[in-house]
């Protein structure tokens, strides 16, 4: 006898735009820490040790949260109300800070109806997701991306991960966060480089999607530069929206399927960031790989040439880089062809551009017209 059963399971997923979440929207984070009566939920800030000082952002959290009568502030050391991982791709590229949080998680005894906050750029947002998510099979992460990238991507998303022999993000899991918080005040004291960074994710994602919010980011990318947080967040808002409709709607959140439409780009960026010891930050790799693919869609699948190189003139623009001298070592970049079908658990699938926001999906890569593709971007680049 057999048995074949299919089933939903419902989530929810709850996303906050606010812009002084420490002060006068202190309740926005609050309304969503929800007590399961009789008990007092347990809540952990943690906190992207790489942030500035000067934005005082755990110390006013650990303040406001300690005000709190309803919720229990989880105080993991005698000195401190809040555990301090480290930033950037320090964080994913061992077991290290994973393994330290899910100890601080054991003893202090938190549970599935306890709370983690994390505070910080996507890689600590990776790690932290990864902890909760493996201790006790998921615990409830509230989300305060504090980077451009971060809030207009990785942030919605529903993947967590560190990276493993190499290889990005190869150790991870799928798991809703609870809710996510994208403050605005949190990107004012980012340098330029890593305010830049996120924006090559909503060129992205506006190719894939919207060529209107295409339209808008090209038209604003000077004022962006030039930090426009009005210009800003208003991408970062529809960047974000776009990735959380294609998440809750798009049929595949886990990605299940061959195809993933979110990645385009990023065969060639993780490859990038790989070979440059992640050196080349994740942003600056996609704004890379998105040019490459940009260039390579108008070589092979009809895309036209005069859109690929307003993707380039958009990306440069903003700040971000279309070129790295890795990209010479053609056969290091190429091999990452296999790697991201390993990733994918099949055939090669990549997304490329038959127009905007018509994406399509191609199995094999001409690797005669990539090589050019990688050429041309030489010359624009110059």
């Amino acid at each position: 006898m057999n048995f074949d059963i299919d089933f939903a399971v419902p989530f929810r997923h709850r996303v906050r735009f606010t812009s002084d979440l420490s002060g006068n929207e202190f309740d926005v984070l609050t309304d969503l820490l929800i007590a399961d009566a009789p008990i007092t939920p347990k809540v952990l800030l943690v906190v992207d040790d790489s942030l500035s000082e000067s934005s005082q952002v755990s110390d006013c959290l650990i303040q406001r949260l300690q005000s709190v009568d309803s919720i229990e502030l989880i105080k993991p050391s005698d000195s401190s109300s809040v555990v301090r991982v480290a930033g950037g791709e320090r964080c994913k590229n061992s077991r290290h800070e994973v393994d330290r949080l899910l100890s601080v998680i054991n003893q202090s005894g938190l549970d599935r109806r306890s709370y983690i906050i994390v505070v910080g750029g996507g890689a600590v947002l990776d790690a932290v997701g990864y902890a909760a998510a493996l201790a006790h099979r998921g615990i409830r992460l509230i989300r305060i991306p504090t980077t451009t990238l971060a809030q207009a991507d990785s942030g919605v998303g529903v993947k967590n991960a560190i990276n493993q022999f190499g290889k990005k993000n190869w150790l991870g899991t799928f798991a809703v966060p609870w809710a996510v918080i994208n403050d605005s005040s949190l990107l004012k004291s980012l340098s330029d480089r890593d305010f830049n960074c996120g924006f090559s994710e909503a060129v992205k994602v506006s190719l894939l999607k919207s060529e209107s919010d295409f339209d808008f980011l090209c038209d604003r990318a000077s004022d962006i530069f030039d930090r426009d947080m009005d210009a800003a967040f208003a991408v970062i808002q529809k960047s974000c929206r776009h990735h959380l409709q294609h998440i809750t709607t798009g049929g595949d959140p886990f990605e299940m399927q061959v195809a993933r439409p979110l990645d385009f780009g990023h065969w060639s960026a993780h490859r990038l960031e790989d070979l440059s010891g992640y050196q080349i930050r994740h942003g600056e790799a996609v704004a890379i790989g998105v040019a490459l693919d940009g260039i390579y869609s108008s070589k092979v699948h009809g895309l036209s040439p005069v859109v690929a190189d307003r993707v380039c003139r958009c990306l440069t623009d903003l700040g971000l880089p279309i070129w790295n001298e890795l990209l010479n070592d053609t056969a290091s970049i190429l091999s990452g062809l296999e790697e991201f079908r390993q990733h994918l658990g099949g055939r090669l699938t990549l997304t490329m551009l038959d127009s905007i926001a018509k994406p399509i999906d191609v199995h094999q890569i001409d690797l005669g017209a990539m090589k050019e593709s990688i050429k041309e971007l030489v010359s624009l680049a110059r």
